[in-house]
């Protein structure tokens, strides 16, 4: 079993940053994908960045330039550095993780930009 536990997050204007987290716990392979999604209200759950264990990397347009994920394979961790913020990147923001074929999700974090 894995659990995944987020943070970070919080309110932030437009044009600040902010940094979440989320560390993997349990049975932990040496290959896995990890991922940030978001959920904006009235909106489907779309992925945001992803990163393999190698560390590759891949972003939605939507943040392209302005988000990087990164990870600590040592701690099972996945970072979400976000930068030049919009209001439109508001959303419940979820870690995920992949091993096996087996998808694991964080509880969610909530992240609001005011304008």
């Amino acid at each position: 079993q894995v659990q995944l536990v987020e943070s970070g997050g919080g309110l932030v204007q437009a044009g600040g940053s902010l940094g979440l987290s989320c560390a993997a716990s349990g049975t932990i392979f040496n290959y896995n994908v990890m991922a940030w999604y978001r959920q904006a209200p009235g909106k489907q759950r779309e992925r945001v960045a992803i990163i393999i264990t190698g560390g590759h990397t891949n972003y939605a347009d939507a943040v392209k330039g302005r988000f990087t994920i990164s990870r600590d394979n040592a701690k099972n961790t996945v970072y979400l550095q976000m930068n030049s913020l919009k209001p439109e990147d508001t959303a419940v923001y979820y870690c995920n993780l992949e091993q096996l074929g087996k998808t694991y999700w964080g509880q969610g974090t909530q992240v609001t930009v005011s304008s």
